[in-house]
């Protein structure tokens, strides 16, 4: 799956909208709210850059680019917030709670057994949200 300008005559925004829309759903919107209050015009470079740039970009699928955007924040191990919304986004993109286990398991050789532990109990997090019915890490 990938998400690329459809239309000659679509925006960086509103590529980015409808990417945001599709790898995170209901995690991403909460990001998004959370920003009105405070930096709206943040809000749009998230659409534009990350999701209406990057994202957009053909070369890779979204599941690849989930696989190295929990496994790049999981091994900063400074933002479990953003690490629970895209292992939210790998579930909706694909990935098996398997195959997050064993990146976060990864993360041991070469960010260390802290990193890696807080990023399985993330996971951990994510997963009983989407057990429970609730869907979308919030921020």
């Amino acid at each position: 799956m990938t998400i690329q300008n459809t239309s000659s005559k679509e925006s960086r925004l509103e590529r980015g909208q409808r990417a945001l829309e599709a790898i995170d759903g209901k995690a991403g919107r909460n990001v998004i709210e959370a920003l009105a209050d405070i930096a709206p015009d943040f809000a749009t470079y998230l659409f534009e850059f990350p999701f209406g740039d990057i994202y957009s970009r053909p070369g890779l699928s979204l599941r690849d680019r989930e696989i190295a955007t929990i496994a790049a924040l999981a091994a900063m191990g400074t933002a479990p917030p953003q690490l629970k919304v895209h292992i939210e986004a790998g579930l909706n993109v694909g990935l098996s709670r398997e195959e997050i286990t064993e990146i976060l398991m990864q993360m041991a050789v070469y960010a260390g057994f802290p990193a890696a532990l807080n990023g399985l109990f993330a996971a951990k997090e994510v997963y009983a949200l989407r057990e429970g019915g609730e869907e979308g890490a919030s921020v």
